[in-house]
């Protein structure tokens, strides 16, 4: 985190924090293997529950129509 020096703002606000270490090819492709599985895995569950919440929809919709409500789908 960068320390504001109130009295001088503008230097302040243009110092740059230190960069972090420098890691090996072979750990940053880890690195980014590993967050891109990660995602795919959430991505796949966030799928699933996009397809329950639809079910329970399609199953509400069903059951106002049977109960002669007349449902405008939209898109």
């Amino acid at each position: 985190m960068v320390k504001i020096d109130k009295a001088n703002l503008e230097e302040s606000l243009n110092k740059k924090e230190p960069q972090a270490p420098q890691m090996s090819k072979e750990t940053e492709i880890g690195f980014h293997q590993g967050a891109l599985n990660t995602l795919v895995n959430e991505r796949n569950e966030l799928i699933k529950m996009i397809q329950n919440i639809e079910s329970i929809m399609q199953a509400h919709l069903k059951r106002l129509e049977e109960l002669g409500v007349k449902i405008e789908k939209k898109g």
